[in-house]
């Protein structure tokens, strides 16, 4: 696989906030970040050059379901208290007065995420901005081409923003209300505008080209050498280069991109919320499990139908996650999947709430900015920033839907023989409303599995038990509750301290496992709260301490039950942590590749790919598969079963991720808004290659795809499956070790641990990989893992 350069489009700073913030994957899942991404959304979230950050999760992951708790505020100690993190930064000369009201610019050990409203926002972030800007002006009079003159400074005012502006960015996503959206919409152009100012500031970029052309270059480290050719390509890409009246053009692009993706990300998040299915005739959900009918209740007792009981009803189906795929893998009533699926694959697509408008705008503005740039398509500008070229995407993609399609097409005649076999009057006819419920009662019926009957086995709490013991077996880490140490915004969110096996804290991060609809945006994601930094040092010698954020929307608990989980939130979860490791581990210093910032938009997803691998290891599932209440062990014939059913329809799911890889590459290459096509004729243009039941005619997914649309992977979503190959070859090396020797286990993870989660952006992900690997990295192990390897082989 060819390595290029990453990031995004934007420029010498804003990779620097945008490497400092984010949007939100998922991820994502999802990560949260090193992502570029238009505005706080899961998905992740963010800005002109997005604050990459999050990581949202891909398309297929769970994203779970509903509970509403108040917020609350939590006592903090000192036990492992490490310096307030405003002093990690130049201290802020705000306004007294602001100061004292505002906890956006008051001094903090952890972000006062209790006490945050939506009215400090605009006073908040003005007070900054002012002060940030004073602060730019000194550094511009002052800067020299030196680390002391120019990074350190540089670091010092991105950081400022990033760890404001990433707490209500952070705020809107788990607790959403119409007065923060209307306070950070009102106050994001301010902010754009200092980014753009920072991004396009000619004596910055003058500064690292001169060190780039010093002859101090060549003794320069790895990671320093890294950060000054990304300040400077960034550069070009926010257009610093360009004269003043198309950098106006371009400054006034950016605006208004970041304003559609942020309306494209509400108008889902409403439209989601806004559909209601109220059913009181049990007959009609006849099939949804125990777990689901509880969920439905419960949604409508929040509603307001006080009386409604899992039992006798009345329930509620949402478009939320584990509502909506409960519906479509498990209701009987073929109507009902039938006016679920409908509402779901064209949320977002009419009235006030339609993002068709929204999504050709974004894509001419995005054509426009190329333009200007001196690229032919935005593709070309995403891939100028990544791991990956435009051709060696492509080839990818193609070889892994031919992998794919044969088995995909095999997926489908096995439901129809099977529907057939169960006297289904639709057998011949099987459609998108039917293939998720035949294939639940396919694998059921083959692997003898029902994932519903598995939750007692998965508690949330031993599933966290499991993981922190795999975390310390092959990472050599401790993870202890700090539950009170750091406010937070939910009575349901935990707190956890990581530390090294000398008792020593090295990081930092909160767990929000619960959906929340009425407040709290779908998907699973992993943010950044704050980065390890060797300038931003709270006592001037040892570095700063990484803080992570770790989101899910998994079912919350019913009754005296805990929450009791899929076996695909199971996978969610240790997705998510896989990225927070990487933040979180990282050895590197310099803060602007620390951890998750500047690696390779296309490499990123590698540490949360892997860890979803421990899922089908024998001592780690069998470890955390205890039921709840009598602590009996999974029993070893339904491991067994897990372990078979894998690759369960492997083929349909991969082409299901090629298909939006591929869509997304279309609209960014070789669509022209305004033409002929619209994106509609695209969707079904690409679905013929990609799907094997084409999309109905009124199907408006991409109203929905907020993953490049209000995420980071705008061109860039491929890079869920060449992540895959990274991470599925990264995992083999731990086969080929021996995954029953713990004595090579534990030195394959201490090598991953020093080369993978270690190095952060600081070296090119390839080079990292080849250190960990020993080679480059192969398919192969990607299309073993999916059983499709023998079909590549003959194709």
């Amino acid at each position: 696989m060819a390595e290029t350069r990453k990031l995004h489009p934007a420029g010498v700073v804003l990779l620097i906030i945008n490497l400092l913030m984010a949007s939100r994957i998922s991820l994502s899942r999802s990560i949260l970040l090193l992502q570029r991404t238009n505005n706080h959304f899961p998905y992740s979230h963010f800005t002109p050059k997005r604050f990459p950050k999050s990581y949202p999760c891909p398309l297929w992951s769970s994203s779970f379901s509903l509970c509403l708790q108040t917020l609350h505020k939590s006592s903090t100690t000192t036990a492992t208290t490490p310096p307030s993190i405003s002093n990690c930064y130049s201290s802020i000369s705000m306004d007294p007065v602001a100061d004292e009201a505002n906890p956006l610019l008051q001094d903090f050990e952890f972000p006062p995420f209790d006490v945050v409203e939506a009215k400090h926002v605009r006073p908040g972030i003005r007070a900054l901005l002012k002060n940030l800007e004073s602060d730019l002006e000194e550094l511009e009079r002052t800067v020299e081409p030196s680390w002391p003159k120019l990074v350190e400074p540089l670091e010092k005012i991105a950081d400022q923003l990033t760890v404001v502006w990433g707490m209500i960015n952070h705020l809107k996503a788990v607790k959403d209300s119409p007065e923060l959206r209307a306070a950070i919409e009102e106050v994001q152009p301010e902010k754009v505008k200092f980014q753009l100012r920072l991004g396009q500031s000619k004596p910055i970029y003058n500064a690292f080209k001169a060190i780039q052309d010093s002859p101090q270059w060549p003794s320069l480290s790895d990671a320093r050498k890294r950060i000054v050719e990304s300040q400077i390509k960034e550069g070009v890409l926010n257009g610093v280069a360009l004269d003043d009246d198309k950098r106006e053009q371009f400054n006034k692009i950016e605006q208004e991109l970041e304003r559609l993706s942020q309306k494209f990300g509400e108008n889902v998040l409403d439209a989601t919320k806004k559909f209601e299915k109220i059913i009181t005739d049990k007959k009609d959900i006849e099939g949804l499990p125990a777990t689901s009918l509880g969920l439905a209740a419960q949604t409508a007792v929040s509603k307001g139908h006080t009386d409604a009981s899992a039992e006798n009803g009345p329930w509620i189906i949402t478009l939320d996650a584990p509502s909506f795929m409960s519906v479509m893998q498990h209701a009987r009533n073929r109507g009902l999947r039938e006016e679920i699926y409908r509402a779901y694959v064209t949320r977002a697509s009419s009235g006030d709430l339609n993002n068709t408008a929204i999504i050709d705008e974004i894509l001419k503005l995005r054509l426009e900015k190329a333009k200007l740039l001196g690229y032919n398509n935005y593709t070309e500008v995403s891939m100028a920033t990544k791991m990956a070229t435009v051709e060696k995407a492509e080839e990818l993609l193609e070889k892994l839907r031919t992998a794919s399609w044969d088995a995909a097409v095999q997926d489908m005649e096995d439901l129809k023989i099977f529907s057939k076999n169960q006297g289904a009057m639709e057998a011949n006819d099987l459609t998108h409303w039917d293939t998720g419920f035949w294939a639940e009662r396919l694998r059921e019926s083959k692997y003898d599995i029902n994932e519903e009957e598995l939750r007692p086995f998965f508690s949330l709490p031993k599933v966290m038990d499991g993981l922190f013991n795999l975390a310390k077996t092959i990472f050599g880490i401790d993870i202890e509750p700090a539950d009170g140490l750091a406010p937070v915004w939910n009575n349901d969110v935990k707190f956890y301290c990581v530390k090294d096996s000398l008792g020593s804290p090295i990081a930092y991060f909160y767990f929000d496992p619960y959906s929340r609809p009425s407040e709290k945006r779908g998907g699973a994601w992993m943010d950044e709260v704050v980065s390890r930094s060797r300038v931003l040092s709270p006592n001037g010698t040892a570095p700063r301490l990484p803080i992570a954020h770790m989101v899910c929307n998994q079912t919350p608990p019913v009754g005296d039950k805990p929450s009791l989980m899929t076996f695909r939130e199971v996978e969610t979860v240790f997705h998510e942590f896989g990225h927070a490791l990487q933040h979180m581990l990282t050895k590197q210093d310099e803060g602007l590749v620390a951890g998750i910032r500047g690696i390779e938009w296309d490499a990123v997803e590698l540490p949360s790919q892997f860890m979803e691998n421990w899922c089908y290891h024998r001592e780690t599932l069998m470890g955390i598969a205890k039921h709840y209440e009598t602590g009996e062990s999974l029993p070893e014939e339904v491991y067994l079963k897990l372990l078979a059913a894998r690759t369960f329809r492997a083929g349909s799911f991969s082409l299901r991720q090629i298909k939006f890889a591929s869509l997304d590459l279309e609209l960014h290459t070789k669509y022209i808004p305004g033409a002929l096509e619209s994106i509609y004729d695209v969707d079904q243009r690409v679905s013929k290659r990609t799907q094997v039941i084409p999309p109905l005619p009124e199907d408006r997914f991409l109203c929905g795809f907020s993953h490049i649309f209000a995420g980071g992977y705008a061109a860039g979503y491929y890079s869920y499956k060449w992540a895959e190959v990274l991470s599925a070859d990264a995992f083999s090396a731990f086969e080929d070790a021996g995954l029953d020797n713990h004595k090579a286990v534990k030195e394959t993870g201490h090598k991953f641990r020093e080369t993978i989660l270690a190095l952060g952006g600081g070296k090119a992900p390839l080079e990292v990989f080849v250190e960990f690997r020993g080679r480059e990295p192969s398919p192969e192990a990607l299309l073993r893992h999916n059983g499709l390897l023998s079909v590549t082989t003959s194709a």
